[in-house]
């Protein structure tokens, strides 16, 4: 047998190594909000939501695609936002800066000569600017009534050039302020699927309601009614249950396969349905979310939830359901 020990390959050397480095750079990037910084980002925090329009996000080059994706996950998360590129606001799309808006402009160096009159524009018009870049003394941190100035840190690049510590601080910058705005809105889970109705995450925040079966889909009996007629509406209703409900609507328990299987090994072959119900069985709200009920579904390994509005059967959801639509 090889006692050799095995050197690792030279790609994961570089990995741990990058991934090292942009550790180190956001465990900086922490440390440096208890001081300038994390006052800075207080004010920034407070500039856009005093503001009545939209945070404009402008950036070059990787300053830019990181930009791209603050604006895309401020908007998603309560904050209106879109990307303007600085070098097409040069050629008119200035005019898409309006004057209850912000603009969060983005450049390591602060010297991207596109950002110019990005910059001339806001301090013209009295356009509040927010500037993320790591020199406090450039054209853009001069330029900037609060500059986020993040702490200088390595690039993981061995040349020392391509940005990648620096864009992984810038993001994690951006992250930081659509969360602290998401919070400061009181932005909740149902805010969220407003703007996420597709993908798993839509699928998750779903409300039940939206995906049960209502109406006449729904099987259900009378306490009085027999087991057999319980049995037509189960394999009618194709759900394997049904619901037994009261004079008065509310349910009072369910039959399912199981209760069928150990009424029929004792002997009990027709009867009133009441004798053979399940009571107290587990149900749900129509606005409870989709991914609830499949958390419930899997704790109690059933695959059918009635769904009930004041005690009474308002639809019944099946595992598949949420299967079908991506929950789980």
């Amino acid at each position: 047998m090889d006692q050799h020990p095995v050197t690792p390959p030279p790609a994961l050397d570089d990995a741990r190594r990058t991934l090292s480095l942009e550790a180190e750079g956001l465990d900086a990037l922490r440390a440096a909000l208890d001081g300038p910084l994390g006052a800075a980002f207080e004010r920034a925090v407070a500039a856009v939501a005093r503001s009545g329009g939209r945070v404009i996000v402008t950036g070059m080059g990787k300053s830019g695609h990181v930009g791209r994706k603050i604006a895309a996950t401020l908007a998603s998360t309560g904050t209106p936002a879109y990307f303007v590129h600085p070098a097409e606001a040069s050629h008119g799309d200035l005019g898409m800066i309006g004057d209850d808006d912000v603009v969060l402009a983005l450049s390591w160096s602060g010297e991207a000569p596109e950002l110019a009159d990005v910059i001339a524009y806001t301090r013209r018009w009295g356009i509040p600017l927010i500037a993320v870049t790591a020199r406090a003394g450039s054209a853009l941190g001069t330029g900037a009534d609060i500059p986020l100035v993040l702490p200088v840190m390595p690039e993981a690049c061995p040349n020392g050039l391509a940005p990648t510590t620096s864009t992984t601080m810038q993001m994690a910058m951006g992250d930081a302020l659509a969360v602290a705005l998401l919070s400061r809105r009181g932005f909740s889970a149902q805010d969220f699927r407003r703007f996420h109705p597709g993908g798993k995450l839509g699928s998750q925040l779903r409300k039940v309601r939206d995906v049960m079966h209502a109406g006449d889909a729904v099987p259900t009996v009378p306490e009085g009614a027999s087991l057999s007629r319980a049995i037509m509406e189960m394999t009618g209703k194709r759900f394997g249950t049904t619901a037994v409900v009261d004079p008065e609507g509310h349910l009072v328990g369910v039959v399912t396969d199981g209760d069928l299987r150990r009424a029929f090994q004792a002997g009990f072959v027709d009867g009133p349905v009441r004798d053979a119900m399940s009571r107290q069985p587990r149900t749900i709200g129509p606005d409870a979310l989709a991914e609830e009920a499949l958390h419930l579904m899997n704790d109690r390994r059933i695959t059918s939830l009635f769904v009930l509005e004041e005690g009474r059967p308002a639809g019944i959801l099946h595992l598949h359901d949420l299967l079908r639509i991506g929950v789980a």
